[in-house]
């Protein structure tokens, strides 16, 4: 589980309505130990970030009937920011789960049933049934490896109807998300990328964390496909193996139908709103680039990436002006943060999010462009801890690959400043001594909480920042 967000969920005891009557003659503490007689605990939806209201269930590591250890995954929350295996505090046997594969619970609210023993597992299965909430079925594109009749066995994975005698054969009882006994799990990106591109997701071996199928995986598979299948079309000359693999991904959009959003997509929504809130303004700056640029040539080699090289020397600018790397939150008062962190703007499927680059000022630039490799594949399989995109101080937002000159960007509820950085390009330029000549620029502007932050504040650490990137010896020390 190296690597994998975990988090306990906590199980209280549910009582059932059997005990609940022969206590209630009692007083107040005779009816609650005949509760915790009964010993089956409901497990809810966690908590994995302080922005989350509700989670998804991605998938279930264990199947109902399953004995857990204390400490052992139990399900997979897709929360607002990423996916997380979470954990169980207690042992005993996962007797019912109450939301399926793809379902939206909110936190708090229970999402499955443990009982202590197998004997208490009936009963709990029948608590599960009448409850208010009963499952609902799992979309058909998070359940893309569907149950054979050969994988019909007696732990049903729904809840039970009221007569579970009468309709217990009726009811498919394998978990859609494991095969043959075997449990398949895949995060989500890679179960649309899997109906995408035709793969079985039961032939696929996963890479991520705990065995997980992450998106390169199901690429992979279909390169495999495609290159044992009949050669009916001719590739494409001007783009790479990879980028030809990747192409089929996106699936044709179905123009005039109404889609609602993922967890994510909710969050990021929620962020926006959150800072028109906030009184903004923006300055911007131009920046030669071309001593940074062969620095890049030089150490790129190295592990070095463009992205650390800006982190860095924005996180040494701002040591030297620390009220732009502060934050309001109330609105009575502002921060200076003790840690500079930077985050940077990630694009993934279906949303947005900002890993952070902790004490950036700190780091040596080698260590630094390794932990933002690390962080980007985390990000992409939704692997980020909340440590690991909740703490930034400072946000990055790059569109310069695309070919994007300039552009804005929102400021993040929370933080003081963000900066969007444009493409470096060839200028036509005056020199010093009155001739022209060709300089590498690159366009940045600074979007600010003016609650704290002014204009002047801004143009001295915009002009810090650019005394950095034009010589960059600093950078690799």
């Amino acid at each position: 589980m190296a690597g994998v967000g975990q988090l306990h969920l906590g199980t209280p005891f549910l009582p059932s309505a059997s005990i609940r009557g022969r206590s209630s003659g009692g007083g107040g503490s005779r009816r609650l130990t005949t509760r915790i007689q009964a010993k089956i605990r409901e497990i809810f939806m966690p908590a994995l970030s302080s922005t989350m209201t509700e989670g998804k269930i991605v998938s279930w590591v264990r199947a109902e009937g399953d004995k857990l250890s204390k400490g052992e995954s139990v399900v997979v929350v897709e929360s607002d920011k990423a996916d997380m295996d979470v954990e169980t505090f207690y042992e005993g046997y996962l007797a019912a789960i109450m939301v399926e594969e793809g379902d939206v619970a909110a936190v708090g609210s229970a999402i499955a049933l443990l009982a202590e023993t197998e004997d208490e597992i009936p009963l709990a299965k029948s608590q599960a049934s009448s409850s208010s909430s009963p499952a609902a079925s799992p979309p058909a594109a998070e359940t893309p490896v569907p149950p054979s009749p050969s994988e019909t066995a007696p732990e049903a994975v729904s809840s039970p109807p009221p007569s579970p005698k009468s309709s217990q054969a009726a009811v498919s009882s394998t978990h859609p998300a494991s095969e043959s006994g075997r449990r398949i799990v895949a995060t989500p990106y890679a179960k649309k990328l899997a109906k995408d591109l035709k793969v079985e997701l039961g032939s696929v071996a996963g890479s991520g964390p705990m065995g997980r199928i992450v998106a390169k995986d199901v690429e992979a598979a279909a390169a495999v496909a495609a290159a044992a299948a009949p050669v009916s079309s001719v590739p494409p000359k001007s783009i790479s193996d990879s980028a030809a693999v990747k192409a089929p991904a996106s699936p044709a959009i179905q123009l005039g139908t109404v889609v609602p959003f993922t967890t994510m997509q909710g969050a990021v929504s929620k962020n926006m709103v959150e800072s028109l809130s906030v009184p903004t303004f923006r300055v911007g700056y131009t920046i030669t680039t071309d001593a940074l640029d062969s620095l890049y040539k030089k150490i790129k080699s190295k592990g070095v990436t463009m992205t650390a090289l800006l982190a860095k020397a924005t996180a040494l600018a701002l040591t030297k002006h620390p009220v732009v790397n502060s934050s309001c939150r109330d609105g009575k008062s502002f921060t200076y943060n003790s840690s500079i962190n930077i985050a940077v703007a990630v694009a993934i499927d279906g949303g947005l999010i900002t890993p952070v680059l902790q004490d950036a000022d700190k780091v040596d630039i080698y260590s630094l462009s390794r932990k933002w490799k690390e962080l980007v594949d985390k990000a992409r399989a939704k692997q980020l801890q909340p440590h690991e995109y909740n703490n930034g101080t400072f946000t990055l937002s790059n569109l310069g690959m695309f070919g994007v000159d300039r552009f804005d960007a929102i400021l993040p509820p929370g933080t003081g400043a963000i900066m969007a950085v444009g493409a470096s390009q060839p200028t036509v330029v005056a020199t010093k001594d009155g001739r022209i000549g060709v300089k590498s620029q690159m366009q940045v502007n600074v979007t600010a909480d003016h609650r704290v932050i002014y204009g002047a504040d801004l143009a001295a650490f915009l002009q810090t920042l650019a005394k950095i990137i034009e010589d960059p010896k600093e950078l690799t020390l």
